[in-house]
């Protein structure tokens, strides 16, 4: 462009839906579990939204995992999770019997 010339203003309209599912697991500890890098606690010893003993966790691929202890979510890095188990990743501690657990897989779908 030369000075003076002005260019045609181009308005780009980008639109994008995004919408989620939550899905929740529960367990509260039946008894103390201590905490290793590298312990786990199976699927099925969670329960699902419904109340029903869990038989996997979905495998997110489009969004995230949420892990609460007591009701406080815990950093990303100190768990993962897969379809058949949770594991801890460098903590070390106890757990108390009577300490409820939830996991919350959230899976995100986008629509342009």
């Amino acid at each position: 462009m030369k000075g003076g010339e002005k260019m045609a203003l181009s308005i780009i309209n980008i639109h994008v839906n995004v919408t989620g599912t939550s899905t929740k697991f529960f367990n509260i500890l039946a008894a103390n579990l201590a905490v290793t890098d590298g312990t786990t606690i199976a699927a099925t010893a969670f329960l699902d939204d419904s109340g029903n003993a869990a038989t996997a966790f979905p495998v997110v691929t489009n969004g995230y995992y949420n892990f609460y202890i007591n009701g406080v979510l815990q950093e990303g890095g100190s768990y993962t999770v897969s379809a058949t188990e949770l594991t801890f990743n460098d903590v070390t501690g106890t757990l108390t019997a009577g300490t409820p657990l939830v996991i919350e897989a959230v899976e995100l779908v986008t629509q342009t």
